[in-house]
């Protein structure tokens, strides 16, 4: 009789649990933000690179990945209150950093995540000639701890465009490049099965040595029509 009472008040506390669970209210608060130096955001590979955001204090302490866009912005849903955001190691174009940064949600909140990166885009210009696009490139080093290696150009059929997708690619090596403070022109053919298209995008890759993310510039639509 005792374990009769004793299963059925372990099935109504169970029973009473899962209507708690079932009733929480889903997370409304949106975290919004950039991976940026000096206040420019800095270009990725489409989650290629990811940060981490954890809160201490609840019964599952666990982290909560956060992915960032090639465009260097990151968003999460979240419940109110006090997160450490970090930078993991070895996953982005730029030092590592791994010191958490203390965010406060409360409601819709913005932060941004500086990084230093080592090479990247300071600014590019297009240009198009029929099937030939010419890039300006200006770049900025940050860090010589690791070299530049090569300048990479793109193009692609869609805006998602990266190292591994991609339709042709032009790559300068570093040691090609006599003054890296100087603008970089670069040129790119546009390949024929793209010629046809209403459209095209370009963008610029920097590859530095013993770092397996590459830092872009930002996806730019070329007109062909």
């Amino acid at each position: 009789m005792k374990a009769y009472i004793y299963s059925l008040l372990f099935i109504l506390a169970a029973g009473i649990a899962g209507c708690k669970k079932d009733n929480y209210t889903a997370p409304k608060s949106l975290l919004t933000g950039r991976v940026v130096y000096e206040g420019q955001a800095i270009g990725v590979r489409s989650n290629g690179v990811q940060l981490e955001l954890w809160q201490h204090g609840y019964d599952f302490f666990t982290k909560i990945p956060v992915y960032v866009a090639q465009d260097g912005t990151f968003s999460a849903l979240l419940f109110d209150g006090n997160y450490k955001l970090t930078r993991l190691r070895g996953v982005g174009p730029w030092i590592n950093n791994t010191d958490s940064i203390d965010v406060k949600v409360s409601g819709n909140t913005i932060v941004d995540v500086p990084v230093t990166p080592y090479t990247f885009v300071k600014t590019v210009s297009y240009q198009r000639a029929g099937t030939t696009v010419t890039a300006t490139v200006n770049l900025q080093t940050v860090n010589t701890t690791n070299l530049l290696e090569s300048v990479k150009l793109y193009v692609f059929k869609t805006a998602l465009i990266d190292d591994a997708n991609q339709s042709a690619v032009t790559t300068i090596a570093a040691s090609a490049i006599p003054n890296i403070n100087q603008p970089l022109t670069m040129n790119i053919v546009i390949p024929a099965s793209l010629s046809i298209a209403d459209a095209v995008y370009v963008r610029v890759g920097v590859k530095t040595a013993g770092v397996g993310e590459l830092a872009y510039s930002m996806a730019e639509k070329i007109q062909l029509k």
